[in-house]
């Protein structure tokens, strides 16, 4: 089995035109960049405003935890039969499920900014709005990063769905290795995949490293 794995992906057949590898690995990184982006255009202010204010606390991070347990494959299948074939059913799928962690981040690092530091702001006459810009947010980011880089390995773990909506994708190799038994295939497609959330992952933690201020950085590793 590894032999046969080894020689599937050294194969420089399986790498090269539309079905290939390189393309479809592509297509996979397009679907998770899009919808943990569009996900995050959602859950980043909703995360913040509900730690900021406090108001529907309770019912946006209960709904949130809720739609984690909502099954991707499923969604993904009822959004297709509602509005028909095509790449939006699918990213709307994904975009369901990585809303709940970077809502729950953002959430948790708002409401987690160090208490004498927010009445220290306060005490200095500083505005909410100022209070959440320059103290809240900032300390916020570790685990705002958290939830997105928590979100992005969900998606690119669930992103072979797309495959069974006519959709591209690792899924897609994946799928037809499984239609006529070709082990290796879908062992490599399940490897390509693998890699690609821990190359995502990588880039993710290079990016809140230099975005989180140097302050924060120890405490992000503690947090570990």
């Amino acid at each position: 089995m590894i032999g046969e794995l080894v020689a599937w992906l050294t194969d420089p057949a399986n790498w090269t035109g539309q079905g290939g590898i390189l393309v479809q690995t592509l297509l996979h990184l397009y679907y998770c960049v899009v919808s943990v982006a569009v996900a995050a255009l959602v859950g980043v202010p909703l995360g913040v405003y509900i730690g900021h204010t406090g108001r529907g606390a309770v019912f946006v991070v209960g709904a949130s935890n809720a739609m984690r347990a909502l099954p991707t494959l499923g969604v993904v299948t009822l959004l297709v039969l509602s509005f028909g074939l095509g790449e939006a059913p699918a990213l709307a799928g994904l975009v369901i499920l990585a809303v709940p962690a970077i809502v729950s981040g953002t959430y948790a690092g708002i409401t987690n900014a160090p208490p004498d530091a927010v009445d220290a702001a306060r005490g200095m006459g500083m505005t909410s709005w100022q209070r959440l810009w320059q103290v809240e947010l900032p300390n916020a980011l570790p685990l705002l990063f958290g939830g997105v880089r928590s979100a992005m390995l969900q998606v690119v773990a669930t992103a072979a769905v797309a495959a069974y909506v006519g959709l591209g994708g690792l899924g897609r190799i994946l799928l037809d290795g499984l239609k006529i038994s070709d082990y290796a295939q879908m062992a490599g497609a399940a490897i390509m995949v693998a890699l690609l959330a821990v190359l995502l992952d990588l880039v993710l933690a290079g990016v809140s490293r230099r975005l989180i201020p140097r302050g924060l950085v120890p405490a992000t590793r503690n947090r570990r």
